[in-house]
């Protein structure tokens, strides 16, 4: 028995997806019988009110579904919809011109009531009825519904490869399983297939409005010759009869061709939300108390005027005040039990932890006090912001790589007016500034002094001023440099930037410079990296030349060098980094002398640069050697600054590496370079000397 009940169950879901199969081609064999057979009035009856029922529930789906797909048969119905009036219109013509001698009620009771009953049995007035019903399909609906389809369209064949990429690189990054990436790929072929079947399908209706006037004027005319020729009717008890039948036929097919119409506007105009259509209107157009208020005042102010329908604007006012009060009511008790209810809540239901309570450590940071909030607050059109950008701008094209996004917060443990630089969270820098102040900083050579706070510049600590805005111009008479609060804070971060950026460079930022550099010479790279270097090497090489102040914009020359030197040298990497300042020499020089033909420089004594060969060779610098190096550095150095050469310290090319480790420990500012690294068509001339008597 349960084989049985089984067996008859499969049978049973067998027979309805057959049903289902053969809906189609009983609907077009149906469509095709009412135009080639005669149909008795009562079933025209039954057919005009199935169609008029049918239209009525295509525009509820329409106005119910939140997103076009769900309605994606839309395309389909409207063909179907469209072939049906038609062949009903062809029907009815056929029962009005057989038959309309018998009276106004000879087609069917149902154009017998949109005839007469619509618009009082008055045909002047239901002509004209019909035509405006006509025009507004034909001009307005239908027109703007298919030129929005045709855009929709366009954009959508657009921005299909832009969608398929975002997916293939969800699914890349693991954010996405396979499944649901040919899910959503799916999604996209299919949003644009339904937007190309609309604007094809929107023409049927077009099509559909201009039938209808054709088979309007068809029916007038024939109907008029047959009853004034076979039936010997009077010309106006013909055209009576005759036009009223003709106008409750068109009013009969054009009111659910109209809601069809309506429908497919709503379809292609809608946004992609998770509400449907009268949500987003309720929720969008009566959700601002203010804007009921102001539509309240103008219409008042309008009901006052003299000759205007009081009452009808008054009322109107009062119903839109009392909705905005009402509206403005219930925001207000929802904040108040949100503000009431947030606290319990919190301290009831305690969330377990979960990877969203982990927070990662910005690579830059910046954190404020509260009195300098506004000076990086976007909606207070803070001015610091705009000097990060271009600090971050214009490291980008010094440097050659993009820094991180400073990543800016308020941080109430600092005082008011201070601010703090981090690095991976850590600090590397704090300062204070004071928002419509200025800072006079001392280089050295002023010729008077200004009231005001003293301090110290944080990027440089040389001896500085706050002071009042009306002595910012007596500042710059007596040579001091005068700069606001915004660009302290920026030039102290530009100068940490600098001093940092080998600890900027990631893995992610030397896969970037390779990449553009790709764009142009894919074949350097892809015979350096990672064939003959990996890119961990890479990045080491990258971020040596950056801690002693070497900018990596020529990727091309350092690709260069390191294809020709990787392979004698696999996985040194203070030997490639050598090779590859050699390589970068020109641009080193350039950097600290200019166009200088004449390069004035620090220098070594013959005997101290013996004995520092010799170290080298033992591989450590004695203690007292050490000591005295340094000092006589310091000497020679500011023998050097005062003289206003660069701070530039050229040694023999094995000296470099050890010397520049060494000294720029505590002279971060002194720069070390080989006599290789300079090119041959400069002249050296050594303006200090280490080691000298």
């Amino acid at each position: 028995m349960k084989a049985l009940t089984d067996l008859l169950g499969q049978g049973s879901w067998q027979g309805r997806a057959d049903l289902k199969l053969l809906a189609g081609p009983v609907l077009i064999i149906l469509i095709l019988s009412m135009m080639i057979l005669p149909l008795p009035p009562f079933v025209l009856d039954l057919f005009f009110t199935f169609n008029i029922a049918l239209a009525i529930m295509v525009l509820l789906v329409s106005m119910l579904t939140e997103k076009p797909l769900d309605f994606a048969a839309f395309p389909a119905i409207l063909l179907f919809t469209t072939l049906l009036r038609l062949s009903l219109n062809v029907a009815s013509t056929r029962v009005v011109l057989m038959e309309g001698h018998q009276g106004t009620g000879a087609a069917g009771k149902v154009i017998e009531a949109f005839g007469e009953f619509l618009v009082g049995g008055n045909f002047a007035v239901g002509l004209a009825v019909f035509l405006i019903l006509v025009i507004i399909n034909f001009m307005v609906i239908t027109k703007g519904a298919g030129r929005i389809a045709e855009v929709g369209a366009r954009f959508t064949l657009d921005s299909m490869p832009g969608k398929q990429m975002a997916i293939d690189a969800d699914l890349n990054a693991g954010l996405i399983g396979e499944a649901e990436a040919r899910q959503r790929r799916r999604e996209v072929a299919q949003e644009a297939e339904f937007y190309g079947s609309m604007d094809g399908a929107s023409k049927f209706v077009r099509g559909d409005a201009m039938a209808g006037m054709v088979i309007m004027a068809v029916n007038i005319v024939g109907g008029l010759l047959i009853g004034m020729l076979q039936h010997d009717m009077a010309f106006a008890d013909a055209a009576h009869t005759y036009v009223m039948l003709t106008i409750g036929d068109g009013l009969v097919a054009q009111i659910p061709a109209l809601v069809i119409s309506i429908a497919a506007g709503v379809t292609v105009s809608r946004v992609n939300t998770e509400q449907d259509v009268g949500q987003q209107m309720l929720g969008q157009l009566f959700n601002r108390p203010q804007v009921l208020m102001l539509a309240a005042a103008v219409i008042g102010l309008l009901g006052l005027v003299p000759g205007m329908p009081n009452f009808v604007f008054l009322l109107f006012t009062a119903l839109l005040a009392g909705l905005g009060w009402w509206l403005s009511r219930r925001e207000q008790e929802r904040l108040v039990e949100q503000v009431v209810n947030e606290v319990p809540v919190a301290r009831m239901e305690a969330p377990e932890a979960s990877w969203d309570d982990v927070q990662l450590v910005d690579t830059l940071g910046l954190e404020v006090g509260h009195r300098l909030i506004p000076l990086v607050d976007n909606r207070q059109q803070g001015e610091l912001l705009a000097r990060i950008k271009s600090v971050r701008k214009k490291f980008a094209q010094d440097i050659g790589f993009l820094p991180p996004v400073v990543h800016i917060r308020d941080n109430l443990e600092l005082g008011p007016n201070a601010y703090l630089i981090t690095l991976k969270g850590v600090e590397i820098g704090r300062g204070e500034i004071h928002p419509g102040k200025w800072l006079a900083i001392d280089p050295g050579q002023v010729s008077g002094r200004l009231e005001g706070v003293a301090t110290t510049d944080p990027a440089f600590n040389l001896p500085a001023t706050w002071i009042d805005a009306n002595l910012r111009e007596h500042g710059q008479i007596y040579g001091y440099t005068v700069v606001d609060a915004g660009t302290v804070t920026a030039t102290h971060l530009n100068h940490l930037l600098h001093r940092h950026a080998g600890d900027l460079l990631g893995r992610s930022e030397v896969q970037r410079l390779l990449d553009k550099l790709g764009e142009e010479n894919k074949a350097l790279v892809e015979e350096v990296v990672p064939k003959l270097v990996p890119l961990s090497t890479l990045q080491r090489i990258l971020q040596a030349l950056l801690e002693e102040d070497v900018s990596i914009r020529d990727m091309r020359t350092i690709l260069d060098a390191l294809a020709e030197h990787a392979a004698a040298h696999p996985g040194d990497v203070q030997e490639l980094t050598a090779l590859v300042r050699v390589a970068l020499g020109r641009a080193i020089t350039q950097q600290w002398f200019g166009s200088r033909s004449e390069l004035h420089v620090i220098g070594l004594d013959l005997q101290l640069e013996q004995v520092l060969l010799q170290a080298v060779n033992n591989g450590a610098l004695e203690p007292g050697l050490a000591d005295n190096l340094m000092q006589q550095t310091e000497t020679a150095l500011a023998r050097q600054e005062a003289s206003g050469e660069p701070p530039v310290l050229v040694v023999p090319h094995r000296l470099r590496a050890l010397l520049s480790r060494f000294l720029r420990r505590r002279l971060r500012q002194l720069v070390v370079m080989s006599l290789v690294e300079l090119p041959d068509d400069r002249s050296l001339r050594v303006t200090s000397l280490i080691g000298g008597k």
